[in-house]
């Protein structure tokens, strides 16, 4: 099992700034690569950016230029720095751990493993 824990959410003003980090703790081992979904009341979970073990990045396409997605495997833990932000990314962001190594399946939420209890931002207009 994996435990993941999301902080840094809160409320910020649009153009404004958030960095979100996620904790992981158990069999984090058997991870291959961390990533970040985030969801709004009434739409599906989307992808907003994954990471590797290796530190090779993925990002949404809306998402780039302005979100950062980092790790420090010496302590379990995954950033996402959010700049720039706008007021439709306001939703509940997720932590996730998956076990596979294709990139190509790290845009879907039924790839991962584990999750993260979500973490709330809100983009103020």
């Amino acid at each position: 099992q994996v435990q993941l824990v999301e902080s840094g959410g809160g409320l910020v003003q649009s153009g404004g700034s958030l960095r979100l980090s996620c904790a992981a703790s158990g069999r984090t081992a058997s991870t291959y690569a961390m990533g970040w979904f985030r969801q709004a009341p009434g739409k599906e979970r989307e992808f907003v950016a994954a990471i590797r073990w290796t530190y090779e990045p993925f990002y949404a396409d809306s998402v780039k230029g302005r979100f950062t997605i980092s790790r420090d495997n010496a302590k379990n833990t995954v950033y996402l720095q959010m700049n720039s932000l706008k007021v439709e990314e306001t939703a509940v962001y997720y932590c996730a751990a998956t076990s596979q190594s294709s990139s190509h399946l790290y845009w879907f939420p039924s790839s991962y493993d584990y999750w993260g209890q979500g973490t709330q931002v809100t983009v103020s207009s």
